[in-house]
């Protein structure tokens, strides 16, 4: 399928989303309306591993899940795969040293419910960062390049 082509996949995104009800729609608006290749899974510890071994533009991630939060898995992502976007999103107010961590660490932060345009935003905006920062640069980004500014 030609690039240029608006109705082609602009990015790959893994969601990594616990809840069934959330997933469904973050992977039925980036999918639909921002025309991304979506792939979903519930479980952190799959989605690092599908992270490590396979090619992906962003990780949207839930902060609140069994097993690994969605910091924990931030973290990770951070020592394995550096330079990959990372959305963290979340239906609960951040305050105290979770804020001061997702500044640190995150491209993007967002709050549920997040508006389907918004969220089509954030992804193609960090997607299209990275692209850009990858082709400039070689693909790796600095601490000074990331922020939850998106």
């Amino acid at each position: 399928m030609n690039t240029a082509d608006p109705g082609g996949p602009r990015g790959r995104i893994l969601v990594v989303e616990d809840d069934p009800e959330a997933a469904l729609y973050a992977v039925h608006v980036l999918s639909r309306m921002g025309h991304f290749d979506v792939a979903h899974t519930p479980d952190p510890v799959v989605a690092l591993q599908r992270a490590t071994s396979e090619q992906w533009d962003l990780v949207l991630t839930d902060l609140d899940m069994p097993g690994m939060t969605g910091l924990e898995l931030l973290a990770e992502l951070r020592q394995a795969v550096p330079a990959l976007p990372v959305a963290v999103i979340t239906a609960h107010v951040i305050s105290g040293g979770t804020a001061e961590e997702l500044r640190k660490g995150a491209d993007a932060f967002l709050e549920k419910p997040v508006p389907p345009a918004r969220l089509v935003a954030v992804a193609a905006t960090l997607i299209a960062g990275r692209r850009g920062h990858q082709s400039d640069e070689g693909g790796s980004q600095s601490d000074e390049d990331r922020g939850p500014s998106v």
